[in-house]
C-alpha cells in the first residue's frame, strides 16, 4: 500500500488554497463561524455505509452549534443503489450519489471521505458482507482516514448486529472497531506512517435510533440537545438537515425539514466513556491545551468583528497567524493555518478563477483561457506572480479597490495530462465489491484535486500565499446564469456502441452502430471488432473531421460471426489512426442538481447468440424508475413504444400490443397507475399480456395492484449465485418458447431479486422457489396467473440488472414471459 509520492504541502509563510472551480470568500456570517471553529479543537468523524446513511441533523448541530470539524466517512458510494432518475447502474450511480453527498456537504459543511468499498447491493448480515467485501483492505482506507483527518471521536450510525438492518450497516461497526484500535498501533498497516503518524481516537460511540418499529434509544444513554435554531443560518438545524438530506435526489430521499429541539443517544463502544458530553475530557479550546494567548486573540476578534466590513479583521487576523505559525505540533499547525488563511483571503473579498470558453480539452493542445481575479479589502492585496503552467509572469500588481484584474493567456494542456475523471475509475476494479486505486495516497478522498491549476503568488499585508486556480470552463446559461465547471480532458477520439446487447442469429450478418467522436481530423483510420484477443472484421478507409460525432453502422458478415462459439459475449471495438489506437468512450452524466460527470469505459458490448428465441413483436413499456430494457428489446427486434397515458386508456391500442411491461418500481414512481389499473385488467382479460417488475413498499400509489389480491414485503434473495427451484417445472412459462433449466440462472450479477410477494391469492401459481443461504425458501420471485383470456406476471427478479449485462438465461426467461400470448 502508499506506492506512490505523497504531496505534501509546506505551511509557514506560504499556504496553499485549492478549492472547486473558483476562489470565492465565505460569506460574513460563515467568516464568523469559521473564527468559532478556529477556536475549537475536538474533530468528530461520523462513520456508516453508504451515501444517506449519516445523521445530518447531528452533522449540522456539531458544526454550526459546536463548531467542531466534522467529517462523514461513507464506506461506499452507493453504487448497488436503486435509481429514481434515470438508468444510471453500478458506477454510474456512484459517481452521481457520490456528487450528491458533496451538494449535501456544501449546506451542512462537513467534509466527505470514502473508502475503497464498492455497494454490491443489499446484503443480510457481516458474514454475507464479508464474503465480499476484503475486511483488512476496507479497515486499513479507515485506519488511513483516521490517521489524515485525526478525529477526537469517531461516531457510528450503526450497530454490529442484526439491529442495523443491512450487513454493509452492521459491517461498518465491524471496521469502525477494528480501525479504532488499529489506528493508534505502529505496527499496523506501517506503509502509511510514511506520509502521516499513528493517531488513537478518544472514544468510539454508537449513535442509536427509532427507525421504524425498531427504537434503540434508552433514557440511560448519553444524550445530546440538537435542532437549536440558529439565526444565521435562519432556520433550526433539523430544518438545515431535511435540505441536505434532500440533495440525495437519486435515491428519492427528500426528507422534511424539522423545526425545533430534539435528543440524539449514545452508547459507549470503545475508548474512554463519557457521561454528560461527547468532549468529555477532550480540550474544547486552546487555554484548556494551556495556549491562552491564541484564546485571546480569537475572543477580540469575534467581539470587534464587523459583518459589513469583515477586512477591519485583517491586521488582527495576520497577527493571529504569526501565532498559530509557531505551534510545536505539527499537524495541528497545519490544520489551523489552513483554516486561518482561508479566513483570511476571506476577509479580503478575494475572488480568482481560471476560465474558458469549451468544455472539453485534448492533453498537447493550446487554448485561450482568462485570469479573474479582485479583492474588495482596505488592506492591500498584492498578486505579485502568475505561474500559467508553461510560463510565468512577474507582476506586482495590486488588485484591491473592488476592481476586477483580467488577463487573458494561451495555456497548452500538458502533453502527459491524465484524462478526466474519478481516480477510484481510472482502473478495474479488482472485484466486484473493491476499487482499484493506482495511487494509494488519493484512498479516502471523495474525488480528484484539480491537477491543472494556474498558480497565483499573493501578497496580503506582510504575509504572502499560494492560491490555485483550476483550469475552469465558464458558460452563461440562460436558465441558470453563470455555469463554472471542471475543464474536462477529453481523448483525441472516443468511440461506443449504441447499445449495451446485440443479439447473432444464426447464418445471418449483424449490423453494429458506433458513435465516434473526433476531437480532431483523422485521414484513414481504421476500426476493429474482436472478442477477447481475437480479431472478428476489420473495417478501414474512415475519414472523421474535427468536433464531430458520426454515427455509423458496420455490417458483420455471417461467416466472420461464424467464429464465435459462445452464446454470451463481450464485443470490444478499436479506432486506430496515425499510429494510435483509442479504445474507450466517454460517459458523461449530466442532471440539475450537479456538476458535468465525466468517465470513461472500454468500447464494448454484450453480443448475444445462440438458442434465444422471442415470439412477441411488439410491446408496449410503462415507464417506471428508469432502466434498459426498452433498449434491450429493440436490439432483439421487437418493436417497443413507450405507452402514454393516452394510449394505455385506449382499449384498441392496448389491444395491438403482444405484452404490456410495467418498468421497476412504477408503483412508486407513477401515481397515475391507480388510474390506468382497470385498463390494463380490462387489456388482460381481453387477451393481452401483462409483465410487472419489482415494486417497493415505500410511498406506493395503490396496494391492489395484481389481477388478484397478493401483497408485497420486504424479502428479497442477495446472493446472485443462489440455488432455484422449479416449481411447476412444466408451466409453460419455462418451456416456451425457450427451455428454461438451472443454467439459465447462471451469471447473475448483485443479486436474485427484491420485494418479493409473501401472500398471494390461490389463483396465482409461483415458479420457483429460492433462497440465501441459512433462511427460509421463497416462493414470491415470480407470480403467474391467467385471467380471462390473458396473462398476468408479477416478477421481482432483478431483470433491469440482468438484461442489460448480457445475460442470456435471464434474457430467454424474460422472452418466455413476453411470449405468454402466443
Amino acid at each position: 500500500m502508499f506506492k506512490r509520492l505523497f504531496l505534501i504541502f509546506i505551511f509557514g509563510i506560504f499556504v496553499s488554497f485549492c478549492s472547486a472551480q473558483q476562489v470565492r470568500p465565505s460569506k460574513s456570517s460563515e467568516i464568523y463561524r469559521e473564527l468559532k471553529t478556529l477556536k475549537h479543537l475536538p474533530k468528530v468523524l461520523y462513520l456508516a455505509a453508504h451515501p444517506d446513511d449519516e445523521n445530518t441533523g447531528l452533522l449540522s448541530w456539531l458544526i454550526n452549534e459546536q463548531n467542531v470539524e466534522t467529517g462523514y466517512l461513507s464506506l461506499t458510494r452507493g453504487d448497488g443503489g436503486q435509481n429514481l432518475l434515470g438508468t444510471e447502474q453500478g458506477a454510474a450511480l456512484g459517481l452521481i450519489r457520490t456528487h450528491e453527498l458533496l451538494e449535501a456537504r456544501k449546506l451542512d459543511g462537513a467534509q466527505q471521505f470514502f473508502t475503497r468499498a464498492i455497494d454490491f447491493g443489499f446484503s443480510k448480515n457481516t458474514d454475507d458482507t464479508f464474503k465480499q467485501w476484503d475486511a483488512d483492505s476496507i479497515t486499513a482506507d479507515v485506519v488511513w482516514v483516521i490517521r489524515k483527518f485525526r478525529p477526537d471521536v469517531i461516531i457510528c450510525r450503526f450497530p454490529p448486529t442484526a439491529a442495523a438492518g443491512h450487513g454493509q450497516h452492521a459491517a461498518s461497526a465491524v471496521v469502525a472497531e477494528k480501525a479504532f484500535k488499529l489506528a493508534g498501533d505502529k505496527n499496523a498497516f506501517p506503509n502509511q506512517l510514511k506520509y502521516v503518524n499513528v493517531w488513537q481516537p478518544k472514544r468510539l460511540v454508537w449513535n442509536t435510533f427509532r427507525f421504524g418499529a425498531v427504537n434503540t434509544t434508552a433514557e440511560n444513554q448519553l444524550k445530546a440537545n440538537v435542532g437549536q435554531y440558529d439565526a444565521q443560518l435562519g432556520m433550526g438545524y433539523g430544518e438545515l438537515a431535511g435540505l441536505s438530506r434532500s440533495l440525495h435526489k437519486s435515491q428519492g430521499a427528500g426528507t422534511q425539514s424539522v423545526a425545533g429541539l430534539r435528543t440524539e443517544y449514545f452508547v459507549p463502544v470503545l475508548g474512554d466513556v463519557a457521561k454528560t458530553s461527547l468532549f468529555e475530557r477532550i480540550p474544547m479550546n486552546w487555554s484548556e491545551k494551556g495556549i491562552n494567548d491564541l484564546d485571546e486573540l480569537i475572543d477580540i476578534t469575534l467581539l470587534s468583528f464587523d459583518y459589513n466590513h469583515p477586512d477591519k479583521s485583517l491586521h488582527g487576523l495576520l497577527m493571529l497567524r504569526k501565532k498559530i505559525a509557531e505551534l510545536p505540533d505539527p499537524n495541528l499547525r497545519r490544520d489551523k493555518l489552513a483554516a486561518i488563511d482561508h479566513i483570511i483571503l476571506s476577509c479580503t473579498g478575494f475572488m480568482g478563477e481560471v476560465v474558458t470558453s469549451q468544455s472539453e480539452a485534448i492533453a498537447g493542445n493550446s487554448y485561450n483561457f482568462r485570469l479573474n481575479v479582485i479583492a474588495r479589502s482596505a488592506t492591500p492585496v498584492i498578486l505579485e506572480q502568475v505561474n500559467w503552467i508553461n510560463q510565468t509572469d512577474n507582476l506586482n500588481r495590486r488588485v484591491s479597490g473592488d476592481s476586477l484584474l483580467t488577463i487573458e493567456r494561451k495555456i497548452q494542456i500538458p502533453v502527459g495530462a491524465g484524462l478526466t475523471e474519478p481516480y477510484w475509475l481510472e482502473k478495474s476494479a479488482k472485484n466486484a465489491a473493491t476499487f482499484s486505486v493506482s495511487n494509494d495516497t488519493l484512498i479516502g478522498l471523495a474525488e480528484n484535486e484539480s491537477a491543472l491549476n494556474v498558480t497565483l503568488a499573493l501578497k496580503i499585508g506582510i504575509e504572502r500565499f499560494t492560491i490555485k486556480l483550476p483550469l475552469s470552463f465558464k458558460k452563461l446559461d440562460p436558465v441558470k446564469g453563470d455555469v463554472v465547471e471542471q475543464l474536462r480532458i477529453v481523448p483525441a477520439l472516443d468511440l461506443s456502441f449504441a447499445e449495451p446487447v446485440y443479439f447473432a442469429k444464426e447464418k445471418e450478418g449483424l449490423t453494429v452502430t458506433l458513435r465516434l467522436k473526433a476531437n480532431q481530423f483523422f485521414n484513414y483510420g481504421s476500426v476493429t471488432f474482436k472478442i477477447g484477443n481475437t480479431p472478428i472484421k476489420t473495417f478501414t478507409g474512415i475519414n472523421l473531421q474535427d468536433n464531430t460525432v458520426t454515427i455509423k453502422d458496420f455490417l458483420i458478415p455471417a461467416e466472420d460471426l461464424s467464429k464465435i462459439k459462445t452464446s454470451q459475449n463481450k464485443l470490444e471495438a478499436v479506432f486506430s489512426a496515425e499510429k494510435n489506437n483509442f479504445n474507450s468512450g466517454q460517459v458523461l452524466i449530466q442532471y440539475p442538481h450537479l456538476p458535468s460527470l465525466q468517465y470513461f469505459v472500454p468500447a464494448a458490448t454484450w453480443l448475444l447468440k445462440g438458442d434465444v428465441k422471442v415470439l412477441a413483436k411488439k410491446v408496449g413499456y410503462i415507464q417506471g424508475a428508469g432502466d434498459l430494457i426498452p433498449e434491450f428489446l429493440r436490439q432483439a427486434g421487437l418493436q417497443v413504444d413507450v405507452l402514454t397515458e393516452a394510449d394505455i386508456l385506449n382499449p384498441a391500442k392496448l389491444a395491438t400490443y403482444d405484452a404490456v411491461i410495467t418498468g421497476v418500481r412504477v408503483i412508486n414512481t407513477e401515481k397515475r397507475i391507480k388510474n390506468w389499473q382497470p385498463a390494463l385488467k380490462n387489456y388482460v382479460e381481453n387477451g393481452g399480456t401483462v409483465v410487472m417488475q419489482y415494486n417497493t413498499t415505500q410511498d406506493m400509489a395503490l396496494q391492489d395492484f395484481g389481477i388478484y389480491p397478493f401483497s408485497i414485503s420486504g424479502k428479497r434473495v442477495t446472493e446472485e449465485n443462489a440455488a432455484v427451484k422449479f416449481l411447476i417445472p412444466n408451466h409453460k412459462l419455462l418451456n416456451y418458447p425457450n427451455k428454461i433449466t438451472a443454467a439459465d440462472f447462471n451469471g447473475w450479477v448483485q443479486e436474485r431479486g427484491a420485494y418479493f410477494p409473501d401472500k398471494w391469492d390461490d389463483k396465482y401459481e409461483a415458479l420457483f422457489e429460492m433462497n440465501d443461504t441459512g433462511e427460509e425458501p421463497l416462493k414470491g420471485s415470480t407470480l403467474y396467473a391467467k385471467y380471462g383470456k390473458g396473462n398476468f406476471i408479477y416478477s421481482p427478479l432483478a431483470f433491469f440488472r440482468q438484461l442489460p449485462a448480457g445475460n442470456v438465461g435471464a434474457a430467454r426467461l424474460f422472452f418466455n414471459f413476453i411470449s405468454a400470448g402466443k
